[in-house]
């Protein structure tokens, strides 16, 4: 696979996303989801994302067992800052003060298992901390060896500003796709200006934009997609899978999936764009690696953005829009 810069770091050209192994999407399989990790690395899809908060903590210590014998394959990427309730896991807090920083950058190296991160987020800003104290504490751990390079999410194009004062910033990590393009105004502008690439999570619209869902009842017990995302409640789906119906239209005159075309838009972005696209299936994995491949002409983007609808509903509850900085 290409490889793709963000920022001064090499990834390979789409990464995979482990959240959706360990919690989020309803039951997972750790062995299958070790031998998707696997074959992804096959294919060249070298960049892992995982965070401290997805389980919380499992898919860490998942992703950790799944590259033990092959570290030197893998870009690792990793994120702090959401705090769960272990008693409570719809429960979230945000900590983003130094002394959080350096112990949950300990934590994550020992359930990842390893001695060093290659790319470390902020999952989100905390907005009670200044962020040139956080990204002060992060570039320690760069400057101590724990971390190779500092990435933030869902950051504001002023928060990038002023954490990129404090220390280069390769990479952000925000929700862009189809059907969430809200980046594209202010903060995609201001993260090339300051040299950060793009890590878009959530391309293929939560799963909704590959057509595997027909109905709300397709989700399976445990998604957290049925109570907690505006536009899979009822009413917005329906509404939405006319998206979906644009879409397999213009792939089928290709010969792709609705995903793949999806996925290639992403791509299309520029070359400091890396989708991330999750799945624990190894049919998807290669359905999504195939995409990268993908060329879309002018004509084609035209087409694409001309026909599809925008997405109907807000891409987070009420609770988790009030996460995304500024």
């Amino acid at each position: 696979m290409d490889t793709r810069a963000l920022g001064e770091l090499t990834s390979s050209a789409q990464g995979l996303g482990c959240m959706g192994m360990s919690d989020f999407y309803g039951a997972g399989d750790d062995a299958e989801s070790v031998a998707v990790i696997h074959r992804a690395l096959d294919l060249g899809v070298t960049h892992l994302d995982t965070s401290d908060m997805y389980g919380p903590h499992t898919n860490e210590r998942l992703v950790g067992r799944a590259i033990a014998d092959r570290r030197d394959r893998v870009l690792l990427a990793t994120k702090f800052g959401v705090v769960r309730d272990p008693d409570d896991p719809t429960a979230r807090g945000i900590r983003g003060d130094a002394e959080y920083v350096r112990k949950a950058c300990d934590a994550s190296l020992g359930r990842l298992g390893v001695d060093h991160i290659d790319l470390y987020y902020l999952h989100r800003v905390d907005p009670t901390v200044p962020i040139e104290e956080t990204v002060g504490a992060m570039a320690e751990l760069v400057a101590a060896g724990k971390v190779r390079h500092l990435g933030l999410s869902e950051a504001s194009a002023a928060t990038l500003r002023r954490a990129a004062a404090v220390h280069p910033i390769a990479a952000l990590q925000t929700e862009w796709s189809l059907w969430t393009r809200d980046i594209e105004a202010e903060i995609l502008p201001t993260a090339r200006e300051l040299g950060i690439g793009v890590v878009a999570y959530s391309p293929l619209g939560r799963g909704f934009l590959t057509g595997r869902f027909a109905q709300r009842s397709d989700l399976a017990d445990g998604d957290f997609r049925a109570v907690g995302q505006p536009r899979f409640a009822d009413g917005n789906f329906e509404r939405n899978l006319a998206i979906v119906d644009a879409l397999r239209a213009l792939a089928d005159k290709r010969g792709v999936t609705p995903g793949q075309l999806a996925l290639a838009w992403v791509h299309s972005r520029g070359g400091d764009v890396v989708p991330i696209p999750g799945t624990k299936r190894i049919k998807y994995l290669e359905e999504n690696a195939a995409a990268a491949d993908l060329a879309l002409s002018e004509a084609d983007l035209a087409e694409i953005e001309g026909a599809v609808p925008a997405a109907v509903g807000d891409r987070y509850s009420e609770l988790g829009m009030a996460t995304i900085d500024g």
